[in-house]
């Protein structure tokens, strides 16, 4: 059995079972983790105010039994403050870094953080990423899926540099 647990939190779209997440999942799972899978389904008209709370009560069961480490996209990053409060180590894969709460909670993280972005992502700021920790993976062209334009090969290699970059950030 893992001694070590990570959690994987969703984005509004982009389930614990798309690429992103299987990859970064398995890459755990080799490093010893036990990985929980939160599942959700984000309410029709969800107020971007009240996003956040809606975010922390769905995580927040999933951090009872203990958790080492966080990985969130898009939406999840939502979950910034828990990770804050908690001095959790974290992954946040196209995090909000439009939202001013999140870039709050992660600045006033205590433990490393990974932040992974694409420039073709209107929701990135890989200026604002930097400021905030040393571990960011900014992959040029990519979009809010971390897809690149051209042959799909191009966004598979993505995906193992994603990989790379969390199992550096954990190892």
């Amino acid at each position: 059995m893992a001694d070590r647990r990570a959690v994987l939190i969703p984005g509004r779209g982009y389930d614990t079972r798309a690429p992103l997440f299987a990859y970064v999942g398995d890459a755990l799972r080799r490093l010893g983790f036990a990985v929980h899978e939160v599942t959700w389904q984000v309410p029709q008209g969800l107020r971007a105010d009240a996003a956040a709370g809606w975010v922390a009560e769905q995580v927040a069961p999933a951090l009872a039994d203990g958790a080492e480490l966080l990985v969130g996209k898009s939406l999840g990053s939502l979950a910034t403050p828990l990770a804050a409060d908690r001095g959790l180590r974290a992954v946040w894969l196209t995090p909000l870094l439009n939202n001013p709460d999140v870039v709050d909670a992660l600045g006033r993280a205590t433990a490393p953080f990974l932040l992974v972005g694409g420039t073709a992502d209107s929701l990135w700021d890989g200026e604002v990423a930097r400021r905030l920790t040393p571990h960011v993976l900014e992959v040029p062209d990519a979009d809010h899926s971390m897809r690149v334009p051209g042959p799909l090969a191009r966004s598979a290699e993505v995906l193992g540099r994603v990989c790379t970059a969390v199992e550096d950030l954990v190892r």
